[in-house]
């Protein structure tokens, strides 16, 4: 199972976005996923489609580690069903550890090891999913770390504009130092540039200078700015179900950077374990 950290240090990239979007690919393909929603805004939680119905939310799962079990409060997304009718065949599996305001008091800058654990005592003996993708909040703050202590790796969301440049270099450089004090096997996924625009300047400038800095790291494909990605999202639908020649197309460069990622992390396993 490969645990994965969608992290950016700034704002407004579209972290969410690819969070759903990867995990839009992930149903298509037939990969068991769960979506874990640490963001206290739980917008993931909002776009994957998902209903409470009693059960915990993850600041409160959080809370007594130990004690709450996940598969006793974790969500189906409605996605599922639509995937259903949509292709009609196979088994899919996408569930929710919904988000919510409560995890807000764990995004603290002054978490022990202790606390760091606590996300890991969660999903600790999880092996029904394929892939476990984590929503962090825009900071580098308790949840951020927390999810970090989790994962596998650390997947970077990136806009080709300055500041988010310079964003993704700080984060790599935050990740080496937590590597270091915390999570010694833990590895970067790479990055991804969002909200591309291929008729930008600026845009072009940046990617160069983004494939000059981070090499390798720089997945492809990237993604283009998609104007009525806000409406996908408001509506709670996959994107690879939603109609329309620029959502295929975007279905599309997910299914390839998922696949991508996928076998980056299978390449990464220790021998003796494949």
């Amino acid at each position: 199972m490969q645990v994965i950290s969608i992290s950016s240090l700034k704002g407004g990239v579209g972290k969410t976005s690819v969070t759903t979007g990867l995990a839009s690919a992930a149903l298509a393909a037939g990969i068991p996923t769960l979506v874990v929603d640490l963001d206290p805004h739980a917008d993931a939680s909002t776009a994957l489609g998902v209903a409470s119905d009693g059960k915990l939310e993850v600041g409160r799962m959080l809370k007594s580690p130990r004690r709450v079990k996940l598969f006793d409060n974790i969500v189906s997304s409605s996605w599922v069903r639509r995937a259903a009718n949509f292709e009609g065949r196979g088994i899919r599996r996408l569930d929710v550890a919904f988000g919510g305001s409560l995890s807000s008091l764990y995004d603290r800058p002054d978490l022990g090891r202790r606390d760091l654990r606590r996300l890991s005592q969660i999903l600790d003996g999880l092996d029904d999913y394929g892939l476990v993708l984590i929503d962090c909040p825009p900071s580098l703050n308790g949840l951020t770390r927390m999810a970090w202590n989790a994962s596998n790796r650390v997947l970077l969301v990136a806009e080709p504009g300055l500041f988010s440049v310079a964003g993704t270099e700080r984060t790599m450089r935050a990740i080496q130092l937590f590597r270091q004090e915390f999570a010694p096997k833990l590895a970067p996924a790479g990055i991804i540039a969002n909200r591309v625009r291929a008729s930008s300047t600026e845009h072009a400038y940046r990617l160069e200078e983004m494939k000059q800095m981070f090499g390798p790291l720089l997945l492809a494909p990237h993604i283009p700015e998609l104007a009525n990605w806000q409406q996908i999202q408001g509506a709670a639908h996959a994107v690879h179900h939603w109609p329309g020649d620029a959502a295929r197309t975007t279905a599309a460069l997910f299914d390839q950077l998922l696949k991508a990622i996928v076998k980056q992390g299978q390449d990464l396993r220790p021998r003796a374990s494949r």
